[in-house]
C-alpha cells in the first residue's frame, strides 16, 4: 500500500541520522498521500539504521491503523493534527537538532538575522508554548504558532517542519538546524543585526520566485 510514499518516507527517515539531527531512535519522518489522505509514518523505536519502507505505518488522519504491524510514532497524534488542519502540508519532520532545540529550551525564536533565514523562512522562526509530549496538543501549538514558516520550535522539547512533500519538511529540518548553528555563533561574538522586515519579505518573495529550475511545460 503506497509504495512510493513508503520509499520516500523511509529514504526522508534515514536522512535525519544522516544530517546529524537525530540519535538514537528519536525523530521521525511522515508523509500524506495526496489522494487517499493516508498518512505514512515512521514506527515507534524502530532504529534508522534498521528501517525499510515495509515497517512503515499507515494510518487515517484519525490515528486508525490502515496497515502495518508496528506501532506507529508516539508523535502520530502530533502530526495528524497538523495534517487535518493544513491541506497544503504532506511532508513533517520532528527532531531534537541540538543547535535549534537550544533556542527551544530558552523559549526563543531564531531571530531573521541570516539572508538564509530570509529566503528560506521567510521572518523568524517561531517559538511555540511548551506543551505536553504524547498528545495533540503539541500539533494544536503547531498550528497555532508556526504562522506561514515552514518550521517552529516548541519550548523545552524541539523542531517540527512541514512541507509540500517530505523532502521539503526535511529541507526545512536541516537549513532550521544550520541557520540556528550560525545565529548561535553570531551570539558569541556579539548581537546579530536583524535585518528589516520589508527586506525580509523581498528576500523570501524573490527567493520562492526565482530559487531553482523552472518546470519545463
Amino acid at each position: 500500500m503506497l509504495d512510493a510514499l513508503r520509499a520516500i518516507v523511509c529514504a526522508m527517515n534515514k536522512e535525519l541520522p544522516r544530517q546529524g539531527l537525530v540519535t538514537m531512535t528519536s525523530g521521525n519522518v511522515s508523509g500524506r498521500d495526496a489522494e487517499s489522505g493516508l498518512v505514512v509514518i515512521k514506527p515507534s523505536g524502530i532504529s534508522f539504521e534498521d528501517l525499510t519502507p515495509a515497517d512503515l505505518v499507515v494510518v487515517d488522519l484519525t490515528g486508525n491503523v490502515v496497515e502495518g504491524t508496528l506501532r506507529p510514532s508516539v508523535d502520530t497524534a502530533t502530526h495528524l493534527v497538523v495534517y487535518r488542519a493544513r491541506p497544503d502540508v504532506h511532508g513533517m519532520v520532528h527532531t531534537h537538532s541540538n543547535y535549534a532545540t537550544a533556542f527551544a529550551a530558552l523559549g526563543r525564536p531564531i531571530p531573521a538575522v541570516l539572508t538564509a533565514i530570509a529566503d528560506e523562512f521567510g521572518g523568524s522562526i517561531p517559538c511555540g508554548p511548551y506543551c505536553q509530549i504524547g498528545e495533540e496538543a503539541i500539533g494544536q501549538a503547531i498550528v497555532d504558532h508556526i504562522g506561514n514558516a515552514p518550521a517552529i520550535l516548541l519550548q523545552n522539547h524541539g523542531v517540527f517542519t512541514i512541507g509540500p512533500t517530505p523532502q521539503a519538511a526535511l529541507k526545512a529540518a536541516v537549513m532550521c538546524e544550520d541557520v540556528a548553528r550560525t545565529v548561535h555563533l553570531a551570539c558569541q561574538l556579539g548581537e546579530p543585526i536583524p535585518i528589516p522586515t520589508e527586506e525580509v519579505a523581498r528576500a523570501h518573495r524573490r527567493y520562492l520566485e526565482r530559487y531553482g529550475q523552472a518546470v519545463q511545460a
